[in-house]
């Protein structure tokens, strides 16, 4: 039996992120991989002290301890491991960077080609340079309404589920989202709101033998011309090359009427829920989620 160590916590930002999507790694290989795998909670605190079992332990000492290990917190943690000969499942430092940073991510896809919703980004409230706070969220409204009209979707420039994703129709709802945004000290992105087919795309180095497997979107793909299929495929075997995915990636897009698509978000960890999109794909091809779990995991093993 292998022992697979899931590594969560950390410090920052992504702290409760990472202890989430470590949860539900945990649970789903104990729930359906149990009789090949052994999962080990490893949980590094906000002092930057890992622990096993809740006792402290020396992140040297994982080496006798676990066959690899599925890092959900910093791509940092993981050079370390690396360099102590441990396997490790993990998205890259720069992948990591721009799931979690809009700004980045879209002046990236943009370099190569793959075309995002125009947007502002309103970095966090200064006084010194934004004057009085109580007139910021008009000015900034209409800072966005001279760039392109309505509607517009208003959310946090990086994941933060403390704030909401406002979707505004009209000038006054604009700003109140942008208000929202102000009430969490969040930078904001303010996107033009395209109007089309919404398409999630999974796919997965290596798996069934392709280099990417691209799950079908059951959702959607039956409304899509084959042309429309080519283009999505062809961007997501472009993100994997551009991006440096390794193992796995749900890209969100959104096609218009007249059939350009726009890259919405990426995500490079699974959502191991019962029920969850990437459940429902699976199922659709005769896969279980538990399968590509595993398959993820054979991949970063040594042979």
């Amino acid at each position: 039996m292998k022992r697979v160590g899931i590594l969560r916590g950390g410090a920052g930002e992504h702290y409760e992120s990472s202890l989430q999507k470590g949860g539900d790694i945990i649970s789903h290989i104990f729930e359906n991989l149990a009789d090949k795998y052994q999962p080990i909670d490893i949980f590094v605190d906000k002092d930057y002290i890992w622990h096993i079992g809740g006792l402290p332990v020396n992140p040297g000492d994982l080496l006798h301890r676990v066959d690899v290990v599925w890092n959900t917190t910093h791509p940092s943690f993981s050079n370390m491991l690396s360099s102590l000969s441990i396997p490790t499942v993990s998205t890259s430092p720069f992948s990591f960077l721009l799931e979690n940073n809009q700004a980045l991510l879209r002046e990236h896809v943009k370099q190569i080609g793959v075309a995002v919703p125009r947007a502002i980004i309103l970095p966090v409230y200064q006084k010194d340079f934004d004057g009085p706070r109580e007139r910021y969220a008009i000015k900034k409204a209409k800072e966005v309404h001279e760039k392109f009209g309505a509607p517009w979707i208003v959310k946090s420039l990086t994941p933060d589920e403390s704030m909401g994703i406002h979707l505004a129709k009209t000038f006054p709802e604009l700003v109140n989202a942008i208000e929202d945004g102000l009430k969490h000290e969040q930078s904001i992105l303010v996107e033009e709101f395209i109007a089309g087919k919404v398409a999630a795309l999974h796919s997965v180095a290596g798996f069934r033998g392709e280099d990417i497997y691209t799950f079908s979107p059951v959702d959607v793909f039956g409304n899509l011309s084959q042309d429309e299929k080519s283009k999505l495929l062809n961007i997501v075997k472009d993100l994997y090359e551009h991006l440096g995915i390794k193992h796995y990636l749900k890209s969100m897009f959104v096609l218009n009427p007249r059939g350009k698509v726009y890259l919405l978000d990426i995500q490079t960890v699974p959502d191991l829920k019962p029920d969850s999109h990437f459940d429902q794909v699976c199922e659709s091809v005769g896969a279980k989620m538990h399968h590509v779990v595993e398959h993820i995991l054979e991949k970063a093993l040594p042979p």
